[in-house]
C-alpha cells in the first residue's frame, strides 16, 4: 500500500513556530502528516470536508483544530464549499518548543493536557474560537517576534480552557496512552490485545479484582465512556486503519476486528463516522500520495 505523504515544514531549528495566512478558493494539499504540532484555522469554509485520522466531518464557517501526533494523517478538501475567499491561518510548532521543564510547571498544566489530547487531533468549539479570534487574526502580520511568541502562548492557554473534542480514535492514531491508574491501563491493554475476541464484562472485572457492577462504574468514571462504547471505538479504530492500510475486503475486516455481522458493522461504522466503510476507504485512497 502507498504511504501517506510526509510534509517537511518550513520550521527551522532557530524558530519557535511558523505562521502562515492564506486566502484561497480551494484546498489542493494532499493527505499528509508531519512531526510538528499544527493549529489550523479555516474561515468562510462552510462545506469543506476535514479528515483527521478516522474522523471525517463537514465544517461550518469557522473551524479550528490542533493536530499533534506524527503518525496522524489529515487533510482538508473542498467538499461542497462554494466560497471564493477561504481564509486559512496555520501555526506549526515543534513538540519541544517550550521544553519539557517549562511545560511541566503548574502554570502550563492545562496546555500540557491539551497538547497530549492533540495526539488524536482536537476540534475547538465556537466559544473557544471566538475567545482567540482577534489575537489569531493579526498574528501573521505581527512584526515583533517576541510579542508574537507571547500571543501564541496566550492563544494556546485560552484554547486549553476548552471546550474541545477529540477527533481520531486512539487505535487509529497509534497514540501513547495517558498516565492513568494501573487497573484502567491493565484493562485497556487487554482490550487492545483481544479486541477481535468476545469481551465479557465479568472477565474484565475479574482481571482487576472487582465486581462487574463496581468495575462498570469505575471504568466510566475514569475514562468518560462505558465499557461497551470504549470497546466499540477501539474496534472501529482498528477497522478504519485496516481500510486505509490494507487491501483486505470489508467483510474480512469486519470479522477481524470483532464484529460478527457485516450489515451491523456497516451500520455502526456509518453511524459513528458519517460515511460507510467503502466510502471511507475511497476517500483515503483519493487523497493518498505515493512516496
Amino acid at each position: 500500500m502507498s504511504e501517506v505523504f510526509t510534509e517537511i515544514t518550513n520550521l527551522s531549528n532557530m524558530d519557535c513556530f511558523n505562521i502562515v495566512e492564506r486566502h484561497k478558493t480551494e484546498f489542493t494539499y494532499p493527505l499528509h502528516r508531519h512531526r510538528e504540532f499544527e493549529l489550523n484555522f479555516v474561515e468562510h469554509g462552510s462545506g469543506v470536508q476535514r479528515i483527521v485520522g478516522d474522523s471525517v466531518e463537514t465544517i461550518g464557517d469557522f473551524d479550528l483544530v490542533l493536530i499533534g501526533a506524527e503518525n496522524l494523517e489529515h487533510v482538508w478538501e473542498n467538499g461542497t464549499c462554494k466560497s471564493s475567499d477561504i481564509r486559512e491561518i496555520t501555526i506549526q510548532f515543534s513538540p519541544d518548543f517550550l521544553g519539557e521543564e517549562l511545560l511541566g510547571k503548574n502554570q502550563f498544566d492545562s496546555i500540557r493536557k491539551m497538547l497530549k489530547a492533540a495526539d488524536h487531533g482536537i476540534a475547538f468549539s465556537m466559544e473557544a474560537i471566538m475567545r482567540i479570534y482577534n489575537s489569531l487574526s493579526g498574528l501573521a502580520n505581527d512584526q515583533n517576534n517576541f510579542l508574537q511568541f507571547l500571543k501564541v502562548l496566550y492563544i494556546l492557554n485560552e484554547l486549553s480552557k476548552g471546550p474541545y473534542k477529540v477527533l481520531a480514535s486512539s487505535s487509529f492514531a497509534h497514540s501513547a496512552r495517558n498516565q492513568e491508574s494501573r487497573r484502567v491501563t491493565k484493562v485497556k491493554q487487554y482490550i487492545n490485545d483481544h479486541y477481535a475476541e468476545e469481551l465479557r464484562l465479568g472477565d474484565l472485572a475479574s482481571l482487576v479484582g472487582m465486581s462487574p457492577s463496581a468495575f462498570s462504574r469505575f471504568f466510566k468514571l475514569r475514562t468518560g465512556k462505558s465499557l461497551s462504547d470504549y470497546v466499540l471505538d477501539i474496534r472501529l479504530g482498528y477497522a478504519a486503519r485496516l481500510l486505509v492500510d490494507s487491501t483486505r475486503n470489508i467483510s474480512e475486516i469486519c470479522y477481524e476486528c470483532g464484529f460478527n455481522n457485516l450489515s451491523n458493522f456497516n451500520r455502526i461504522f456509518k453511524a459513528k463516522r458519517s460515511i460507510t466503510p467503502r466510502e471511507f476507504r475511497a476517500l483515503y485512497k483519493k487523497n493518498k500520495v505515493t512516496v
